[in-house]
């Protein structure tokens, strides 16, 4: 009897898995429709009158079958035909929110933007400010924007960023922006990218229950920064989601131990706080119609508190349906409960389809429900069974989420299921004494308190990310792009057919056979990638920009001597371009300005420097960066136009920021003045050195006025394009000095860099275009002096050289 109920249990077992699939093809679909019809709006009206006339069409059809099957004592109706009207009506649903929504879109993105032309936009904040490669940014919510004479008032979604953060932005503020501004790429939710450059104003700050959130957060902010670095920056990440005070160093190790999902609210928070409250009910002898209510609010008031971003929301509505599972008493159909969390937040927001965020999210719990029992139970032949569980349960997350991983980072962290496995106990410890420090801010001795013990497993998270980054291989390199994606699917779904499938099976064997010729390739290919890599590397160049993503980094040469102008954003980029390019000791560090895409990497070169040259200090980052530096034994020294010097063979002088009254320099001018367009701007020729102009961030005024001088500049060899090739140019400067090489140093952005019109101007002017991401690093190689000399590019990968978008 006990083996033929065991029988009957997994049988039993099987058919629920089956039954909880059946909402997979409904779930895919309604994706697949959102990515079709956010990507391509013309189409979404077509689509939505086809879905729904075919939605009518086959529920008609069943309703007659139905008829006749209950005329003839049948069963009334069949499974797959009730999927396919789901189907049916979710594309519909999710294409007429788009249609519905595309006018209103359309009547901003037509507004007359191009060409860096000023927007002013009245908008209302609408999620957390947080930092960036170059400063801040939001989502907002356009209520008014206007260029030139146009004006369009419509509530639409848009992405708002600023080198600075002015006193009361928040969640909820009222703003009005002046900058510049780009239309976002095809199915994107932000209809906008606007660049706060002339001005952000906080014209109203938030009201209600936003305005007490903002007071709680901003609180629980002040009182990490008085804890321990670096683990008090991960007390309001850890409880709220708040990342403000994390550093880019902890940033950077948090990445690389696959362990920044720490940081973001995801479902894991959410359910954390509906257990809390519905257990604190259930405690007093509730009914469980009163738990799943009080759940309820809970989980409104946390998404409240850490910001009703996108990403917040579909978090809690992944809970909320939970809950109402739980209220039917059907808790146990998870895969069920995904597909319909999918499928109703993306017809509510059609636009989570494109987002990383909402892939990861769902891949991770797909993966715990399908896999990490059936990984648990054979890990469990030979650890214990805790240990076995709390392994599966890591590794079928980082499995199933790593081909998306892979399109941001084409990296493999080597160490990520064991940082996790030794997170995983802190975290909820974290979460629930951080936000109780934050709810406790009025009572100043309670807080304090509560966020000293909150402290204590963050420290812990922050050592283990530290120590992980800091390993000896710590993540493997990987193929980049959707090639490298598609690869690591395969390799990661033949890992859980293999921690999972019965043993002695054919296709246990081959998934164990995939796994071990790619990790053989893989883990080959990383460790004779450094040699082979050198031995492809020219010895001979003179100017190097390297591929360090959206950012500058440019080495010079010349009779042995080396300088570097700017670091970007990643000092593990800058690293490996020196290592590939034989770089121990840079002469010269020049920061052009202190954004972080061009002085992010100095880390890399503290100690290595013997002198910085830089322009405008006006941040307390900008003075640390020099300090740091300084303490590593470089002379910090000043300059404006005029400045001059050598580098070996090479003469070097600075054009740009203009020196100011009674010969004072730039750099003694007010903050107002240093950024972009206070750039150091060095011109170095001779010694090897091609004629070179280096244009730093300038932006069209300051290249206008550097223009009146080009007669002393002369014509040059190679000129490195300002701004990654914004559209902020003056076009006229580059026809004067005539480059025969124009180097674009950018990355992947959502800028839109490089743009249409300067390539259209570089080429017009004779110069060809070298942009570092398409050609990765690229090296100039003079075999003569002068202009007359000739000039040879190498570039990192085949084919690299040209302006295409």
């Amino acid at each position: 009897m006990t083996a033929r109920r065991a029988v009957t249990a997994a049988r039993s077992g099987r058919r629920a898995r089956r039954r909880d699939l059946r909402l997979l093809p409904v779930a895919l679909g309604t994706w697949a429709a959102a990515l079709v019809s956010t990507a391509a709006p013309g189409a979404a009206p077509g689509m939505a009158v086809a879905g729904w006339s075919a939605a009518a069409t086959v529920t008609g059809l069943l309703l007659v079958g139905r008829s006749e099957r209950a005329v003839a004592g049948r069963n009334a109706t069949r499974g797959a035909p009730v999927v396919i009207v789901l189907v049916l009506a979710a594309v519909a649903a999710v294409a007429s929110g788009v249609a519905a929504a595309e006018p209103v879109r359309a009547r901003v993105s037509d507004l007359p933007i191009g060409g860096g032309r000023v927007l002013t936009v009245d908008a209302v904040v609408s999620g957390k400010v947080e930092r960036s490669p170059s400063g801040w940014r939001f989502d907002a919510v356009s209520e008014r924007a206007q260029a030139g004479q146009a004006v369009a008032n419509a509530a639409v979604p848009i992405v708002v960023r600023s080198a600075e953060r002015p006193d009361g932005l928040d969640l909820g503020s009222s703003v009005t922006i002046s900058g510049t501004a780009f239309a976002a790429g095809p199915g994107e939710r932000a209809v906008l990218v606007v660049d706060a450059t002339a001005s952000l104003e906080v014209t109203g700050a938030p009201t209600g229950v936003l305005a007490v959130a903002a007071e709680l957060r901003s609180a629980l902010v002040a009182e990490a920064r008085s804890l321990p670095q670096p683990g008090g920056g991960l007390v309001a990440g850890m409880a709220v989601g708040e990342t403000s005070g994390v550093s880019e160093d902890l940033d950077a190790d948090m990445k690389t131990a696959s362990l920044s999902h720490l940081t973001a609210v995801s479902g894991a928070n959410c359910a954390l706080i509906v257990v809390i409250a519905y257990g604190l009910v259930a405690a007093c002898g509730a009914r469980r119609g009163v738990r799943v209510a009080t759940g309820g609010v809970a989980l409104g008031a946390f998404v409240v508190l850490v910001t009703p971003e996108p990403s917040v929301v579909r978090a809690a509505a992944m809970a909320g349906i939970a809950m109402i599972a739980l209220l039917l008493g059907r808790a146990g159909a998870g895969v069920s409960v995904l597909c319909l969390a999918v499928t109703v937040a993306l017809v509510l927001d059609p636009w989570l389809a494109g987002s990383v965020g909402f892939g990861l999210s769902a891949a991770a719990t797909a993966a715990l429900l399908l896999f990490a029992g059936p990984m648990a139970d054979r890990l469990g032949r030979v650890l214990p069974r805790p240990l076995a569980l709390a392994v599966a349960t890591s590794l079928s997350a980082q499995l199933a989420v790593m081909p998306l991983i892979i399109t941001i980072d084409p990296r493999m962290p080597v160490y990520a299921v064991i940082a996790n496995m030794l997170a995983a106990p802190a975290a909820p410890v974290a979460t629930v004494l951080g936000l109780a420090a934050c709810l406790a801010a009025p009572v100043p001795v309670l807080a304090s308190g509560l966020s000293a013990l909150a402290w204590i497993p963050c420290a812990w998270v922050a050592a283990i990310a530290g120590t992980a980054a800091d390993l000896p291989f710590s993540s493997v390199p990987w193929v980049p792009g959707w090639g490298g994606a598609v690869l690591a699917a395969l390799v990661c779904a033949a890992a859980l057919a293999w921690l999972t499938l019965p043993v002695d099976t054919a296709r246990r064997r081959w998934a164990r056979a995939v796994v071990a010729v790619v990790v053989g390739v893989v883990t080959g290919s990383a460790l004779l990638a450094g040699p082979i890599t050198r031995a492809n590397t020219p010895t001979d160049w003179a100017i190097v920009a390297c591929d360090v993503g959206q950012g500058d980094a440019v080495l010079l040469r010349s009779a042995g001597r080396v300088a570097l102008v700017d670091t970007g954003p990643d000092p593990d980029a800058l690293g490996r371009c020196l290592d590939r390019f034989g770089v121990g000791v840079v002469d010269i560090l020049v920061l052009t300005h202190f954004d972080l895409d061009h002085r992010g990497g100095v880390d890399a070169v503290v100690g290595r420097v013997g002198a910085v040259l830089h322009g405008p200090v006006s941040r307390g980052d900008d003075q640390s960066a020099l300090a740091m530096l300084g303490g590593g034994g470089a002379r910090v020294i000043p300059v404006a136009a005029g400045v001059s010097g050598t580098l070996g063979d090479a003469r070097w002088r600075v054009l740009w920021p203009r020196e100011r009254r009674n010969g004072i320099p730039a750099m003694a001018t007010p903050p107002a003045e240093s950024g972009n367009d206070a750039s150091v701007v060095i011109d170095i020729r001779g010694g090897g050195i091609p004629a070179t102009v280096l244009l730093g961030d300038l932006s069209e005024e300051p290249q206008r006025m550097l223009a009146a001088g080009a007669r002393a500049i002369g014509t040059v060899d190679v000129v490195k394009v300002a701004h990654h090739g914004s559209a902020d140019q003056f076009a006229e400067l580059y026809r004067r000095i005539a480059p025969r090489i124009a180097l674009v140093s950018v990355g992947e952005n959502d800028y839109g860099h490089p743009r249409r019109e300067i390539l259209d101007v570089l080429i017009g002017a004779g110069a060809a275009v070298a942009r570092t991401d398409r050609a990765g690093s690229v090296a100039v190689l003079a075999s003569g002096p002068g202009p007359a000399g000739a000039l040879r590019l190498w570039t990192e990968h085949p084919d690299g050289v040209g302006p295409d978008d």
